[in-house]
């Protein structure tokens, strides 16, 4: 068996920690479940800087030790590696997740500290590495889905590994290696709706892998089937996802039996009160599989007395309830109103619409499928089977425009909604990165890297793709976007086509 230590890096520094990392935890649920020794440092629960790390990294004879996360988190794996590396130097230091995947070979070449990196989905090749490491070799050629290097330091990619089908197979996550009771339960409030705000303890799932849409600033993480290995003109393997006119999808979920068997079990063993659904989006399962998904989920919540019971105090507020509430995603072209019912009655609180822009020229670019239409329709839907919409709008498409951001002003004083808008960002893995690859890095004077490490979680601007505003345009028309002010948006467009000689 191999001694393997996780480590969870440091995101959202801005924010306390309010999310288990759930790809860690189910990964050390499979290697627990292979018979592997597993320990887990979560560095962004605790966030105790490098002196802990130092002592957490000398507190035994690790064989491997393993890291994972979004690209946002390259930044802190990048000083984590480095630690590690001069700590235990005999461990075999493992990276995974979307932030390998989606740059393999530049991550690879970023952090030499890095012995083999795990391509795409890791629930088996994970377990396989670990194998590898306690055997004592280090061919990792044999195994499907890693990144290497050979005998004179040279990249190799080994063959591609396919998608786990049957998800049912797949162990709860190993939630006990966490701080619940002294982290995440302690920030467990949502708020966007009263039940999120008064959750207790909450916890996280995610029960489906791949979304329908071909989203051209998404990046699925190469478990939706968008991933490729090509070979170039020089004979070279490379990774490629989406590109323009070019999309495969992979869509798979676990069955509502194991879903609610999980939901039970959280509520069971650690009080659970409020679950948040992590997917990408709810409701294509819910399409995918007939529209029986979402229905069979709701019926077995309430067949297992876990629809919420609300309590109410003598003045009629909400106090509290029996079971558990529960929140996650939705689109604006999938709802129906049929659906929102079923899933209110059985304890949503609240969804999340991506719905990006009101503007008809800007959605037609996004690849979303949806309109200004179809996105004010689904709010209403929302609200009418008592479920809190939360829309998300971004501001610096590429076609963005004046016209665009005045149709964002009037849909939302229309509709009564505040929205302060994301920022349009090309994370590797998008099709927009593809697209704008070449643009984004002549920003940061020619190095990738250093765009890798300022991309944040869109709230503030990084590599801009927009072909009309700069960046301090962008960060000004947010503002006056979010203050609905039309007369100042009206007079910086005259300033704006005088210089641009219009």
């Amino acid at each position: 068996m191999t001694k393997v230590l996780f480590i969870n890096p440091v995101v959202r520094e801005e924010d306390v920690p309010r999310h288990v990392p759930y790809g860690i935890a189910l990964l050390a649920a499979i290697a627990i479940r292979e018979g592997h020794q597993v320990q887990v440092y979560d560095a962004n629960a605790w966030r105790l800087g490098e002196d802990t790390l130092r002592e957490v990294l000398r507190a035994d004879d690790w064989q491997a030790i393993a890291l994972g996360g979004i690209t946002t988190a390259y930044g802190s794996i990048k000083q984590i590696v480095k630690v590690a590396r001069a700590e235990c130097p005999q461990a075999v230091i493992m990276l995974g997740g979307g932030v390998l995947t989606s740059l393999p070979k530049e991550v690879m070449t970023w952090l030499p500290e890095i012995d083999v990196g795990c391509v795409g989905e890791g629930f088996v090749t994970f377990p396989e590495m670990l194998d590898m490491v306690d055997s004592g070799q280090r061919d990792w050629m044999k195994i499907a889905g890693t990144i290497s290097r050979d005998s004179l330091g040279r990249l190799v990619l080994s063959a591609q590994r396919g998608l786990l089908e049957n998800l049912d197979s797949l162990p709860y996550p190993a939630w006990d290696l966490f701080p619940l009771e002294e982290i995440y339960f302690k920030n467990s409030q949502m708020l966007f709706s009263p039940e999120g705000m008064m959750a207790k303890r909450r916890l996280d799932i995610n029960v489906s892998y791949g979304c329908s849409m071909i989203c051209r600033y998404c990046y699925h993480l190469g478990i939706a089937g968008d991933m490729r290995y090509e070979t170039d003109e020089t004979g070279e393997v490379a990774v490629s996802f989406d590109q323009p006119g070019s999309y495969s999808r992979s869509i798979r979920y676990h069955s509502p039996d194991y879903i609610v068997r999980m939901i039970k079990h959280i509520h069971d063993k650690y009080g659970v009160d409020f679950v948040l659904f992590l997917d990408e989006n709810l409701m294509t399962m819910d399409q995918h599989s007939g529209r029986t998904w979402l229905k069979d989920i709701c019926r077995l919540l309430h067949e297992s007395g876990l629809a919420p019971v609300p309590e109410f105090d003598e003045s009629g507020q909400l106090a509290g309830w029996k079971g558990i509430y529960w929140s996650g995603t939705s689109h604006a072209t999938l709802c129906t109103k049929e659906v929102l019912k079923t899933m209110r009655a059985a304890g949503c609180s609240h969804l999340v619409y991506g719905y990006e822009s009101f503007s008809s020229h800007v959605l037609k670019t996004v690849g979303k499928g949806s309109t200004p239409a179809t996105n004010e329709r689904s709010l209403f839907w929302t609200l009418e089977a008592g479920i809190r919409p939360v829309p998300n709008l971004i501001i610096g498409f590429p076609n963005e425009d004046f016209q665009s951001i005045r149709d964002n002003i009037k849909a939302l004083d229309r509709l009564g909604i505040s929205v302060k808008p994301h920022f349009a960002t090309a994370y590797p893995g998008s099709e927009w990165f593809t697209t704008y690859r070449d643009s984004l890095t002549a920003q940061y004077n020619g190095d990738l890297e250093a765009y890798i490490l300022e991309l944040g979680d869109a709230t503030t601007i990084s590599g801009v793709i927009s072909k009309n505003f700069t960046a301090v345009e962008l960060i000004g028309l947010r503002e006056l976007q979010l203050q609905g002010n039309l007369r100042l948006i009206d007079a910086y467009e005259t300033v704006w086509k005088s210089r641009q000689g219009l």
